[in-house]
């Protein structure tokens, strides 16, 4: 039971944890999923970058991009 305790305050602890994200790859040749992605985050250019509340969604919206993006906890 204690270890189910634990786990919870971890995922809440990463829940509320801020990120900065950052593009580092062009657009082009990319999929629509993508491109939604990335206008949905926030970010227009390369190397604009963003801070966000990490939460659910947002690991979902980087699963999709995690190979034009940078993350980095702050």
């Amino acid at each position: 039971m204690h270890m189910k305790k634990q786990k919870l305050k971890e995922k809440l602890r990463l829940k509320m944890s801020k990120v900065k994200i950052t593009l580092k790859r062009s657009l082009i040749g990319q999929g629509h999923k993508s491109r939604e992605t990335i206008k949905s985050l926030g970010l227009k250019k390369i190397n604009s970058s963003v801070e966000r509340d990490m939460d659910d969604s947002l690991q979902g919206m980087l699963r999709v991009v995690n190979h034009l993006v940078s993350i980095e906890e702050v």
